[in-house]
């Protein structure tokens, strides 16, 4: 796919200011000094020598009819920096320690301030646009640019609709600037990437793409070699080496590139996109008015097969048909309507084919423009035989409207009869398709019935399913108490459990406690007994003795050893 450069130059009037930020170029080895010596040397080298008024004539001369107009050049950045500039005086920048006599001491000499919008700036000027000789491929490794520019934007398209169409390359756009000019109904558009490569994926995703769906006007994209600033007294509107400058089709009132659109150049030397050349519906100049072509004449076919050889026209309805070595089709017609005379169309030659001759030789008198037989010897022409022939040709005329009249006739009769026939089918058919109706309405009633009786079910069916749904809340509800109280219940079962194992426990110990002190109190019994039965000596050597007994276990404590000896001295 090859593509071209172009050169977008802003002429500015003598008295109007430089934009800020429009000048730019694509990575060159050339400096902006010497691209611009090698731009204005054609100006240089014409407008040298001159007077003031010879340049003057000479810049009026190359600009033509244009004029110079308000250009608006808005600017736009995805991440705008916020800047404020405020200026004061220098005698307001020293504040006196007193105060002044009067307020009007207090205010500056010269008070700086700014009136609109920061990024929209009005130069006056005309805006060129110019084409490089050269075309490059997107295939190829090689530098073009990353700024684009969009030709033709249409003025319904807002700001926010175009930042919403380059919404999803955002991230690469350095910033953007919508100018405006005289054009009615559209603007241009120059978009400034990061990189050449983001520049290329923009040009391929949308170039040839509709701004929307609804509306035709599609997205016209072009490569920006620089763009530059020029005053008009330099020679900005003369011609530039290896440029072509583009021209504005007088139809669709755009910019012609034959890269983008189609270019046609008529025979008077003006031109126009071809695609605005075919919606003109006049085969002239839109300019000049001038006839590029002679009227065009419907092609010539026959009625029935639609062969566009030999081909006879009848005389007295303008049926076309084919000959007779074809399909017979224009005799076919006579037969049909009994019409006598054919001409042929490649040679104008008149066939009878109820004399079965040809009849050519019949031409209009200059006097009542009736069809008369014409011959001619030398240079006069037998008048006789004219009337003659005017006479038999008024006859077979005659005849010939006759037998048309009755021929037409028949066949109103033929068309009636079919119509009435046709009338009283379709009046069998509105019978049977109101009877049709009749049953499809019963029918309808019917299902509307049925209808109501299916939605009085559904109504009762919701009903005991909403209460079955509260039902149902109730029963959950009731089952999370429940498992709510079991948790607690088992919770305290666990505790009933571990005190009723440690009474266990307790009571267990205090019956061990308990067989020990029986024990000690049987032991006591049985000692006293066996005393008491011994003789009164050893009862009182026992009497004055003392009697230690030993500790069962580890597990006495001192207090059951203290009791058991009392009880052995009450024993005593």
């Amino acid at each position: 796919m090859s593509v071209s450069l172009v050169v977008v130059r802003l002429e500015l009037a003598d008295h109007s200011p430089a934009p800020v930020g429009f000048q730019y170029r694509a990575a060159t080895e050339m400096s902006d000094e010497e691209i611009r010596e090698k731009t204005l040397q054609t100006a240089a080298a014409s407008l040298e020598g001159k007077t003031p008024v010879e340049k003057t004539t000479i810049l009026h001369q190359h600009i033509g009819r244009r004029e110079m107009t308000d250009v608006i050049i808005e600017t736009i950045s995805p991440n705008p920096d916020a800047k404020t500039v405020s200026s004061t005086d220098d005698s307001s920048s020293t504040s006196s320690p007193t105060a002044p006599d009067s307020p009007s001491k207090q205010l500056p000499e010269q008070i700086t301030f700014f009136s609109g919008n920061p990024s929209v700036e009005i130069v006056h000027g005309i805006m060129h646009l110019y084409k490089t000789n050269k075309m490059t491929s997107l295939k190829e490794d090689v530098r073009r640019s990353a700024m684009i520019c969009i030709l033709t934007v249409p003025a319904t398209m807002t700001s926010h609709d175009l930042m919403k169409f380059v919404a999803p390359f955002n991230e690469v756009i350095e910033h953007m600037k919508i100018i405006r000019d005289s054009t009615p109904n559209q603007y241009m558009v120059l978009i400034k990437f990061s990189s050449q490569a983001d520049a290329d994926s923009f040009y391929m995703s949308n170039n040839g793409r509709q701004f929307n769906s609804i509306e035709e006007d599609v997205c016209q994209l072009v490569y920006v070699e620089r763009a530059e600033v020029f005053k008009s007294e330099d020679g900005a509107s003369l011609p530039v080496m290896d440029l072509t400058e583009l021209p504005k089709c007088t139809v669709c009132l755009e910019r012609m590139d034959e890269s983008v659109n189609g270019i046609l150049t008529t025979l008077c030397n003006h031109s126009f996109h071809s695609q605005c050349l075919q919606r003109w519906e006049d085969t002239t100049c839109p300019v000049c008015r001038y006839c590029q072509t002679p009227e065009p004449v419907e092609e010539n076919k026959c009625f029935e097969c639609g062969v566009q050889e030999n081909l006879w026209i009848c005389l007295i309805c303008g049926h076309i048909g084919c000959g007779r070595y074809v399909s017979r089709h224009a005799y076919k017609h006579f037969e049909e309507t009994q019409h006598t005379y054919a001409m042929q169309l490649t040679n104008h030659r008149v066939w009878d084919y109820a004399g079965d001759n040809y009849v050519h030789r019949l031409v209009a008198s200059k006097t009542d423009g009736k069809i008369v037989q014409y011959e001619c010897e030398g240079d006069t022409c037998q008048e006789e035989k004219i009337d003659s022939l005017q006479l038999e040709y008024s006859y077979l005329l005659t005849s010939q409207l006759e037998s048309q009249r009755i021929y037409w006739e028949n066949k109103i009769v033929r068309l009636e009869k079919d119509t009435a026939d046709e009338i009283n089918n379709m009046k069998a058919k509105f019978k049977e398709t109101i009877d049709k109706c009749d049953s499809l309405e019963h029918r309808l009633n019917d299902l509307l019935k049925e209808r109501q009786a299916v939605e009085r079910r559904c109504t009762l069916l919701n009903t005991k399913v909403s209460k079955l749904s509260t039902e149902l809340k109730e029963e959950q509800e009731m089952n999370k108490c429940l498992r709510a109280n079991q948790t607690v219940l088992q919770s305290k079962l666990k505790e009933e459990e571990t005190l009723r194992k440690e009474a266990c426990e307790q009571k267990d110990l205090q019956i061990v406690e308990m067989q020990e002190q029986l024990r000690d109190v049987m032991f006591y019994l049985e000692a006293q007994r066996k005393i008491n039965q011994m003789p009164e000596d050893a009862r009182q050597e026992i009497q004055d003795g003392q009697i230690n007994i030993a500790m069962a276990s580890s597990s006495a404590s001192p207090a059951s050893g203290k009791s058991r000896k009392g009880r052995g001295k009450r024993g005593k």
